[in-house]
């Protein structure tokens, strides 16, 4: 999921959308009532979806403000999602070029660095502060294998 907004006056060669914030979810079929679980979860009712016309997407215009579905032909998805198909690829090259085995158990902890990282950028002046809080308030879900514990620190 990637929250856009549309730039009034794009550059030449720029991206029609600017991106500002960017979440990912591991799930683990592509079903309607996932996707739609999962945005019921972590997006508000008050959004405006663009997605493509998958089967997948049929619920969404339920639990948002708009849904627009259509079909993009490939040669203009770098139009339409720009900045999904960008964060998936990055996610994907780093995924691949930085780390190696990646258990199916941690993938989700993978996305949520790359997460970080991408949204990191608008947190200015008080970026120390919001690892420092983020840090502090680490619950994760699993249990450490190394130090056989359930919290950080």
């Amino acid at each position: 999921m990637a929250e856009s907004k549309t730039v009034e006056n794009p550059k030449p060669g720029k991206k029609p959308k600017k991106a500002r914030y960017l979440k990912m979810k591991v799930i683990n079929d592509l079903k309607a009532d996932t996707i739609t679980k999962n945005v019921k979860e972590h997006v508000e009712s008050t959004a405006d979806l663009t997605t493509d016309d998958s089967t997948s997407y049929t619920k969404l215009k339920e639990h948002v403000h708009s849904h627009t579905a259509s079909v993009i032909p490939h040669q203009d998805l770098s139009k339409v999602l720009p900045w999904v198909h960008t964060a998936i690829s990055n996610a994907k090259r780093q995924l691949l070029g930085v780390y190696y085995k990646i258990k199916p158990e941690y993938l989700q902890y993978y996305l949520n660095q790359f997460c970080y990282k991408f949204n990191r950028r608008y947190f200015g002046e008080n970026q120390f502060d919001r690892l420092l809080i983020a840090a502090v308030s680490c619950a994760p879900d699993f249990k450490s294998r190394i130090y056989n514990r359930n919290y950080c620190g």
